[in-house]
């Protein structure tokens, strides 16, 4: 069984960081996914004979990691998924993008239109059929002109297919090591990090906010001349 870094746990909910590279849940690859791995660490710590129960409530596209939340009961799974339909999840990520970003607080608006087939979005024109419309919030923390690179923190409007990958491609700052999008650092681990979720208790009501932040190693290392994160 994979190591899973439990961040908080209670009778309703868990939350993990994601294993960079696992799938939130299982896909047409059948390798390890998130939902199994935590499956199998609930039927272990509590010595549970038969299926665990375990809701999906958000995801993160495979090469990323960082924060996310299960529900341990179906209760807390609807209304979980209820704060995910009102937008009342906060999504933080870090990003490492090609090119200086400019100005270095700003909001980034767009419809997007997904491509089944190829997996894929795009930017396109408001009012394509199909498409949805994506608002994220971004402020760069620091821009290094040796490398020409920035990093930025980005609060998620919306939750749409590879948003903040399309958005920042789409205005030629492609994030660091996403080969789909034409990022940088080919054969490099993508450097996205969702290091910040907040949302309210299912049951106790309570607003809880949770931060992991990826291992300053590899791309991350320009991290670690950044003081506030």
């Amino acid at each position: 069984m994979q190591k899973l870094n439990v961040l908080f746990e209670d009778n309703h909910i868990i939350v993990v960081e994601k294993i960079v590279n696992v799938p939130s849940q299982a896909d047409k690859t059948g390798d390890t996914d998130m939902l199994s791995i935590i499956k199998d660490y609930l039927k272990e710590k509590y010595n549970k004979p038969g299926n665990v129960y375990l809701g999906l409530v958000h995801r993160l596209d495979r090469p990323v990691g960082g924060v996310m939340v299960f529900a341990k009961t179906s209760k807390a799974a609807a209304r979980l998924s209820e704060q995910v339909r009102l937008k009342e999840f906060e999504k933080k990520y870090l990003v490492i993008v090609n090119g200086k970003v400019e100005p270095d607080k700003g909001e980034f608006e767009d419809y997007l239109l997904k491509n089944e087939k190829k997996n894929m979005s795009r930017v396109v024109p408001e009012g394509t059929k199909n498409s949805k419309y994506a608002d994220l919030e971004y402020e760069v923390l620091k821009y290094d002109e040796e490398i020409n690179l920035s990093v930025a923190k980005v609060f998620l409007h919306t939750g749409r297919h590879h948003q903040i990958r399309v958005q920042f491609s789409s205005r030629d700052h492609s994030i660091y090591g996403d080969q789909k999008y034409g990022g940088r650092g080919h054969g490099k681990q993508i450097a996205l990090w969702a290091y910040s979720l907040s949302f309210v208790h299912p049951i106790s009501k309570e607003r809880l906010e949770f931060k992991a932040l990826p291992e300053f190693v590899g791309s991350w290392k320009i991290l670690e001349s950044i003081d506030e994160l």
